[in-house]
């Protein structure tokens, strides 16, 4: 039995309405969990809200409403992002919920019981905006590496021991290579490990928005200890129940690059402290700009994703936002661009070779899978393509390479569409109809085994494609993606329906 797998996104922050980097992380978590569940994994996967801190409660204030209504408002939006996009979590979580106070309670004095926590004061640079502290040698030109304003703050404040988890940090990611994702990333923080930890102030005075600190309430926990401890709440912590036991440690956090440090440095730093597991990998993904423009408020250049779903569709977002850029690395958005990859890869080449196979066997093989016949060598080697598809794009999918398993699945699909044309079935219909079924019936098996491939990506148009080929809902697993799944002969197929929008390029 495979080993059960926990996926995160971030719990994203809800001073403002979602925009496409949500989106990108959830689609790209999605992706991920849905692979692994048809791989026969049990799968639990999370998304939620971080409700609290100073950001939030001027927010709020801003909007003349309390900051648990603002934040009852905006966390819905989040919801209701989740929904349009498809996404397959298990829960969605937020840091209003008792639950959750609970936790992070529980966390606190695991950590104050082992001598992690001590009560002393703060004075240095903060930003609002990010609900980060920096020192003064990582400010650039008196604000923070972010961009965001920082102020000077000083307030007795509880500190969390970061500087006595150098050595074991250092050692977790010489022992663990995989632990952060991509290279660049994990080259990123080791430096900053490498360069020295204080300790961590986790405590705020001057503001009530949060979790209260266990004891001494007139202190609020730090952010990051608070909304990190979120993967912990839901899974019950910190009762012992079956989805802890089963689901700890995470197999996989994805998150923003601008948030890799709190995951990969002070996560691990304080489970290493509470004296529970790590997460098994931290997978930091880039950033998306607007026709070659960072992307701001200000500038009013941000991406609506609803707006995108309206006008695209959900697959094709999920499709394109997975595809066009290697997983990882920074991404341009131009509706131009959208519209040639959809146009190539899903309507000409995969929805042309589904739409001219389905409606020749419609008229032409009487409406049902044909019987393959004998196959000979080319045959075999586009059959021997479609029946390690499977394995070859879980490989890439496991390691968060997207856009190389959506390669392999177009070069699947270019093969197709040249073996149609070399063997020429409506020709064959007149010269050798045994031989036209057989490379109908190949062509199906390509077709299927692509779909479920698919599906992780575009679940709606690869279920849409596998119900054109009859296929049954319990046979649309990576393991029926290969000779014991084929098609029986003989199976009435439905009339195809069109399965992709061409688009006019812009």
């Amino acid at each position: 039995m495979s080993a059960p797998c926990f996926v995160t996104t971030p719990i994203y922050y809800v001073n403002d309405k979602p925009h496409i980097g949500h989106a990108y992380t959830t689609i790209a978590a999605d992706v991920y969990a849905r692979a692994m569940r048809l791989a026969g994994r049990d799968v639990f996967f999370m998304t939620g809200t971080d409700e609290h801190g100073q950001k939030v409660e001027q927010s709020a204030a801003k909007a003349g409403i309390s900051p648990q209504a603002f934040t009852d408002a905006v966390s819905q939006n989040f919801r209701d992002l989740a929904a349009r996009l498809n996404i397959s979590n298990n829960a969605f979580i937020r840091t209003t919920e008792p639950r959750h106070y609970k936790a992070c309670q529980a966390l606190w004095q695991r950590l104050e019981e082992r001598g992690h926590i001590y009560l002393g004061s703060y004075a240095g640079w903060y930003s609002v905006r990010d609900e980060a502290y920096y020192q003064e040698s990582e400010l650039i030109d008196g604000k923070a590496p972010t961009g965001a304003p920082v102020e000077w703050v000083e307030e007795p404040s509880y500190f969390f021991r970061l500087s006595a988890f150098q050595e074991p940090l250092l050692k977790l990611y010489a022992d663990n290579p995989d632990f952060i994702a991509p290279s660049s990333r994990r080259n990123e923080v080791m430096r900053f490990v490498e360069g020295g930890l204080k300790d961590l102030s986790v405590s705020r005075t001057t503001f009530s928005w949060g979790v209260p600190v266990p004891g001494n309430p007139a202190h609020i926990m730090y952010v990051w200890l608070d909304a990190l401890t979120n993967y912990l709440t839901v899974l019950g912590y910190p009762e012992k129940t079956p989805d802890f036991s089963t689901f700890w440690p995470a197999s996989l956090h994805l998150v923003g690059k601008d948030i890799v440090r709190f995951h990969a440095v002070y996560w691990p730093a304080f489970l290493m402290a509470a004296e529970l597991p790590v997460p098994k990998r931290v997978f930091a993904h880039g950033w998306w700009t607007n026709e070659g423009q960072k992307i701001s408020k200000s500038v009013g250049n941000v991406i609506d994703p609803i707006a995108l779903i309206e006008q695209y569709g959900v697959d094709p977002v999920r499709y394109f936002l997975m595809r066009e850029v290697p997983f990882g690395g920074d991404g341009d958005f131009a509706h131009a661009a959208v519209q040639r990859r959809l146009n190539k890869d899903l309507a000409d080449d995969y929805g042309n070779l589904c739409q001219r196979v389905l409606a020749f066997i419609q008229k032409n093989a009487g409406a049902a899978v044909p019987l393959m016949g004998n196959v000979n060598e080319l045959d075999n080697e586009i059959l021997g393509k479609a029946y390690c598809l499977n394995e070859l794009m879980f490989t890439h999918i496991e390691v968060q390479a997207y856009s190389k398993a959506l390669e392999l699945f177009n070069e699947l699909v270019a093969a197709a569409n040249g073996y149609v044309d070399k063997e020429a079935p409506w020709a064959l219909k007149k010269t050798n109809p045994e031989r036209m079924g057989t490379v109908l019936a190949v062509l199906l098996e390509v077709i299927r085994c692509a779909a479920i491939c698919l599906q992780p990506f575009t679940p709606a148009l690869a279920g849409q494609v596998l119900d054109q080929l009859a296929v049954p809902l319990d046979a649309r697993t990576f393991g029926h993606a290969s000779d014991s799944g084929a098609l029986k002969p003989g199976t009435p197929l439905p009339a195809p329906q069109p399965l992709v929008k061409k688009w006019s390029e812009a």
